[in-house]
């Protein structure tokens, strides 16, 4: 019978770690992950010791919306 044990997997960002978690499957270079609500992939994954992995991962921008909101103003209230 095969033991599997827990990984200590963090998960960072340049070199900020967002995440660390005890995991039994490490996720592998090109796949997608959502962490924080954000969508990202893995760009490496790196032994760092025979319990903790170090997975570094690439975040695709945010696109923000700077325009302006057009208010409707046939609701309001004339005076």
């Amino acid at each position: 019978m095969e033991r599997r044990t827990m990984l200590v997997v963090h998960f960072l960002e340049n070199k900020d770690i967002l995440l660390s978690q005890l995991l039994k499957n490490v996720p592998s270079v090109g796949d997608e992950v959502v962490i924080k609500g954000r969508k990202g992939k893995v760009t490496s994954v790196t032994n760092m010791d025979e319990n903790e992995i170090h997975v570094q991962l690439f975040f695709e921008k945010l696109k923000v919306n700077k325009g302006k909101t057009v208010v409707d103003t046939s609701k309001k209230k004339k005076r």
